[in-house]
């Protein structure tokens, strides 16, 4: 029996990209209600470290959607996922924990990064010491730096606008919370996320494409083509999420009925 996935992704390669996008942002969501329902706060620092992670590597990925003219690098819905994870630790465990998970994520991605470059820093083989029974690892290295070697320019700037954003959405996730009380889960849950979005596209997009860009993109490429290019499907996925965030009382009670 093959346990190779190359059965899956030719499937999945017949979809049309749009419908996969929508199943992967359904799969993100329900993905971290799991986490909560198995393993409460500490699921959610998982789920944050490794979607973070994850939408660094896909980014290097980019696909052509019917809605854009242009192709579009993914990621999008793996790291706006985050902010849903983000908001249910805030709204249940409060402002630390939701903090306490930026900073680890942020600490996770950060010694993923310098774990595999210490692991390129090991001398390739030769062709002549690989011989016959390791041919197959000789192009690994290249493979493995052009997914895990970071530009600094994109490093800085996702790092940065990652830190700025999600500690922006615990704040106005508070300030909503405090003038709502209990009420209005919806409203605190997606205003927060649209803003820390538009937050992210826009500290992001400035700092990659203009100020560490060699070739700076012009005023008009960056507001219309970088800040919004994206941050309409990230308000689609902050629409999205608002039933898993109400169905996430459900299994924080589950969670401390279970203790």
């Amino acid at each position: 029996m093959s346990l190779s996935p190359a059965d899956l992704i030719a499937f999945l390669n017949a979809v049309p990209p749009e419908a996969l996008l929508l199943c992967q942002a359904l799969f993100c969501f329900g993905t971290i209600l799991l986490m909560v329902r198995l393993f409460g706060a500490p699921g959610l620092y998982l789920y944050i470290a490794t979607a973070v992670i994850a939408a660094n590597v896909e980014v290097l990925k980019a696909v052509q959607f019917g809605f854009y003219d242009h192709p579009v690098a993914m990621g999008t819905v793996l790291f706006g996922s985050t902010y849903l994870a983000t908001d249910i630790l805030t709204e249940h465990y409060g402002r630390d924990a939701a903090r306490k998970a930026v900073f680890l994520s942020f600490a996770a991605y950060l010694l993923f990064t310098l774990f595999m470059i210490i692991t390129l820093g090991y001398r390739p083989m030769t062709p002549e010491q690989a011989g016959s029974d390791m041919e197959w690892a000789l192009p690994m290295q290249d493979h493995i730096a052009a997914i895990f070697t970071p530009a600094p320019a994109l490093f800085a700037a996702g790092m940065t606008a990652y830190l700025t954003s999600q500690l922006f959405d615990v704040w106005v996730y508070q300030r909503i919370r405090g003038a709502t009380g209990d009420r209005h889960l919806w409203l605190r849950n997606n205003g927060s996320t649209m803003l820390s979005s538009l937050v992210d596209n826009v500290i992001f997009s400035v700092l990659a494409w203009v100020v560490f860009a060699p070739d700076p993109v012009g005023w008009d490429a960056l507001f219309y083509t970088y800040i919004l290019g994206t941050y309409g499907m990230r308000v689609v996925l902050s629409i999205l999420d608002t039933p898993f965030m109400y169905l996430s009382r459900r299994m924080v009670r589950r969670v401390e009925a279970g203790r």
